[in-house]
């Protein structure tokens, strides 16, 4: 008996130790979480009294470089509701009907639905949203909110580029310089009791939104409309697939304008353009559709550039010292290599000529045979030394590469044929850059749109700086380069380029699209003004256009229309006559 009370006593003795440690546990852990952890938890607290809604940032605009705005914001309003704080549910689904055009079952839905705010519709107008306030129901909320707005709308479509419904930009300088134009979304906090009612005796409160910034770009919105009226007429005119202009300075790279027709409208951006079939296409084939429209030809797209490509041939075969101004040079009609007659646009062939006749002929045999003087070895290190082969590092999303052969795969037929702007591909914009390289004294500069960063006040935040490659040539072969080009439009093939009272220079080109056989053409022509010390350039790049498909028949006439205009409006004067 006396061991049983020993053994009782000792079970005491545990258990109540037991409790002892329980009782200390639970004390250490409530001065954990009172004491500790207190703020903590406050804030956890708080959170569950709090709604938050988000107050949108004004997106920053795009200006032009006169001031004219190309991309700006709209007031609308976002209407939401808040279950818990519906009063009169059949006042509130009987407005949401009337005021945004709901079915009354959606409307019914959502106001029954137990959330914490449900979002009815968003890019409301504002007059609307002013009368939703107006009826003072309870549970209904109507947020500011900004949707982008495209003054011009269908201008520069491509380059512009739109926003998404989350106003992040999608495709072009919307996207590129998103970080700079988004701004910081602001925030309204309201109190709620534990049913989630407000206590309207606390109210709201907010962090209000923080604006994007201005960007401010080298665009002319009168030159910008005026190209892309031209590109519009010729596309018309020769029933074309599509038609690309480009103007840009060459000496720093700022782009003028660029227009790639048929542009689309940016401020109804998924809408397909009118006639496009869809049936039976599923939705992932409609956005490749859409995707198709965004594309800009003159970044994305890549192409054999054809004759246009002999003015970097003829500075390579300067540079090296194998050709000069007065070589002599004969074109029966076309130039045997290895096992192939490679044949010149003119069967008939020009004969005797000079290396300038040839330039000014446009003349394939004259450049096979630089391009072979040069070899492959010297050939493929000015391709890369000019830039060719890497991207232009233009601001905008998307640049495609330079499509070409592999060094060792480059025998004398291809090099024949890369001699002429065959049989490897680039883009529009690549041209565009070399060729001012070439001609502005051998600097390679970067293309860009953006200039500066600007606040609504016009206070500078940023300005834009971009990357200058000096010596792509020597200042006696862009000089000689310059004479050249000059005397292809004054008597030679750009001659339809020609305007009187200034030196034009230029290069014509008609390439064709694969495979050969779809007898597919693409027209081009590229020009300068003024010949001698070059502050504009442009090209015009015309797809499939049908009848008549020569470069100097049908791109060049274009180009001394857009001359015509802007070198005057640039305050370009007249050097003679």
């Amino acid at each position: 008996m006396k061991k049983n009370k020993t053994y009782n006593k000792k079970k005491t003795v545990i258990v109540f130790a037991v409790c002892i440690a329980m009782m200390a546990g639970l004390a250490g852990r409530l001065f954990y979480l009172m004491v500790l952890r207190a703020d903590y938890y406050t804030e956890k607290a708080d959170d569950l009294h709090e709604r938050e809604r988000d107050i949108k940032a004004a997106r920053g605009k795009i200006i032009d470089r006169n001031g004219v705005v190309l991309a700006d914001n709209r007031a609308v309003c976002t209407i939401s509701v808040i279950h818990s704080q519906i009063k009169e549910p059949e006042k509130v689904t009987d407005m949401l009907v009337k005021e945004l055009e709901i079915t009354e079952e959606e409307a019914k839905k959502r106001v029954e639905k137990v959330s914490s705010i449900e979002r009815i519709k968003t890019n409301v107008p504002k007059e609307t949203g002013d009368r939703i306030r107006e009826y003072n129901l309870a549970g209904v909320k109507v947020d500011e909110d900004f949707k982008r707005y495209y003054p011009c709308d269908d201008l520069a479509s491509r380059v512009l580029g739109f926003t998404g419904g989350d106003n992040q930009g999608i495709i072009g300088l919307e996207v590129q310089y998103d970080s700079i134009l988004e701004g910081i979304n602001g925030k309204i906090l309201t109190t709620t009791d534990a049913r989630g009612v407000e206590v309207d005796e606390i109210g709201e409160s907010r962090v209000e939104a923080v604006a994007g910034y201005n960007l401010h770009i080298s665009m002319d919105y009168n030159i910008q409309r005026y190209i892309q009226q031209e590109a519009e007429k010729v596309m018309e005119e020769k029933q074309a697939d599509r038609v690309s202009i480009l103007l840009m300075n060459p000496r720093n790279g700022e782009i003028y304008g660029m227009a790639n027709v048929p542009e689309f409208h940016l401020n109804d951006p998924f809408t397909l353009p009118e006639g496009t079939d869809t049936t039976g296409k599923t939705e992932e084939e409609i956005q490749d559709l859409r995707n198709q429209m965004w594309r800009n030809i003159c970044i994305n797209d890549t192409y054999e550039p054809g004759s246009t490509f002999k003015i970097i041939t003829a500075a390579a075969g300067l540079e090296e010292g194998v050709v000069s101004l007065d070589d002599t040079f004969s074109c029966p009609g076309f130039r045997v290599v290895e096992d192939r007659r490679i044949h010149c646009h003119k069967r008939t062939g020009h004969g005797a000529e000079t290396f300038l006749e040839g330039a000014q002929n446009s003349c394939n045999p004259v450049f096979i045979d630089v391009g072979l003087r040069l070899g492959v070895d010297n050939f493929y290190r000015y391709f890369r030394d000019f830039g060719l082969m890497t991207k232009t590092g233009i601001d905008l999303p998307g640049e495609a590469s330079t499509i070409m052969h592999k060094k060792e795969n480059i025998g004398q037929v291809e090099l024949a044929t890369m001699s002429f702007g065959q049989s490897f591909q680039i883009t529009p914009i690549q041209l565009a850059v070399t060729v001012s390289s070439i001609i502005n004294g051998g600097n390679r500069i970067t293309p860009h749109f953006g200039v500066e960063v600007r606040d609504d006040d016009m206070t500078l935040i940023d300005t834009l700086e971009y990357e200058t490659k000096e010596n792509i040539v020597s200042q006696e072969t862009s000089k000689t380069m310059r004479y050249i080009l000059e005397k292809v439009v004054s008597e030679g093939s750009g001659k339809n380029a020609y305007i009187e009272g200034y030196e034009i220079g230029g290069k014509t080109a008609t390439s064709q699209t694969l495979p050969r056989s779809a007898n597919v053409y693409i027209s081009s022509f590229l020009g300068f003004a003024p010949a001698d010390d070059p502050k504009v350039l442009g090209i015009c790049i015309i797809h499939d256009p049908k009848g008549v498909y020569y470069g100097g028949t049908i791109a060049a006439p274009v180009m001394k229309r857009v001359f015509e205009n802007v070198l005057p409006y640039l305050n370009i004067e007249k050097q003679n006559g």
